[in-house]
């Protein structure tokens, strides 16, 4: 299989599934990964083969991951070891600072974003499309890594993983108007939804960078 060449900031590493995607400004820092289709991982389950595949290939096993339901909104939630066993909560993005848990997010066209703090070592997974673009989900998770874990927002690495780029996704106006809806300012519009031929498309890495 021939790989497609990431920017420079990311790299490919050979897992006993196959690639997966790594990120240079986190390696170090938290063990983490972006996983290729060659891994299925099903959204509705909390372990499985494939899970317990990823969960190896970032130092855990799949009991130690926290997921959530993703809904397309922008709650947060924290994960705690012990909470591990209840029931998957609906949200769209997962933080922790229990050494050995991992967390995780499912996204196809839509943005994955990984953050790592340097310092308290918290971690943090969020599932970004166009509404929680439009609802700041990466925004809720600063705040609730700073509010929670005692992270410095400073002091946070983030990596936006692959996802549909504004090279391709074509949007309508209704996309343009739930933004501005959502509050966000006209130049920050201008700056994340561009006029191409005939086509409008959105940004989504520039919106949540």
């Amino acid at each position: 299989m021939t790989l497609p060449t990431p920017s420079p900031d990311f790299f490919w590493t050979d897992e006993p599934w196959g690639p997966m995607l790594r990120c240079r400004a986190l390696d170090g820092l938290a063990q983490h990964g972006f996983t290729s289709k060659q891994l299925q991982l099903r959204p509705g389950e909390r372990a499985g083969a494939a899970w317990s595949a990823a969960a190896t290939s970032v130092g855990c096993s799949a009991p130690r991951i926290g997921r959530v339901r993703q809904v397309h909104g922008a709650v947060v939630r924290v994960v705690r070891a012990h909470e591990l066993a209840q029931p998957v909560p609906d949200a769209d993005a997962a933080v922790t600072n229990d050494a050995g848990t991992a967390v995780a997010v499912v996204a196809a066209d839509c943005v994955p974003i990984l953050l790592a703090d340097r310092a308290t070592g918290a971690v943090a997974a969020a599932h970004a499309g166009w509404r929680g673009t439009a609802a700041d989900v990466a925004g809720a998770t600063v705040a609730t890594l700073e509010r929670e874990c005692g992270v410095d927002p400073a002091g946070l690495v983030a990596a936006i993983g692959p996802s549909i780029g504004a090279c391709c996704y074509t949007v309508g106006q209704e996309l343009l108007n739930a933004f501005e809806q959502a509050g966000h300012s006209h130049g920050r519009r201008e700056r994340w939804f561009h006029r191409r031929d005939d086509r409008l498309v959105l940004d989504l890495w520039a919106a949540n960078r």
